[in-house]
């Protein structure tokens, strides 16, 4: 029996609560549930985000985290939906195939910087 059934939420701080909320919902998250300084945004597969309103004094970065990926049909239209919600580009839509990677692996990615600075990518495996 596995202790672990999947991933439920990954949780951020938001220096902009509703401009946080307000993007992730660009994206196509649905509200699960609310509370105060507090929402769970669902991803569409039960896995959520939850975002803090906790202002800028906060910890601002923990080195071990390094992005959050997206799954995704369309990289493209999900990073073009992400720069139009205010997101900035780090890398457009790119082909790409670790050379080392058992088994072969090939993906399309990109990534962006969302309203935190936090970096989000978009994953499709093809």
């Amino acid at each position: 029996m596995n202790a672990v059934k999947g991933c439920h939420h990954i949780a951020l701080n938001a220096s902009d609560f509703d401009k946080s909320v307000n993007f992730y919902k660009a994206l196509g998250l649905k509200e699960r549930v609310r509370w105060d300084g507090a929402v769970m945004l669902d991803m569409g597969d039960g896995t959520c985000i939850e975002i803090f309103a906790r202002g800028e004094d906060r910890e601002r970065v923990d080195e071990r985290f390094l992005h959050l990926a997206f799954k995704t049909d369309d990289v493209e239209n999900a990073y073009n939906t992400a720069i139009s919600a205010g997101a900035v580009s780090k890398s457009s839509p790119y082909e790409a195939c670790p050379p080392t990677a058992v088994p072969p692996i090939k993906m399309l990615v990109a990534f962006v910087y969302g309203p935190d600075g936090e970096l989000l990518e978009f994953f499709k495996e093809i």
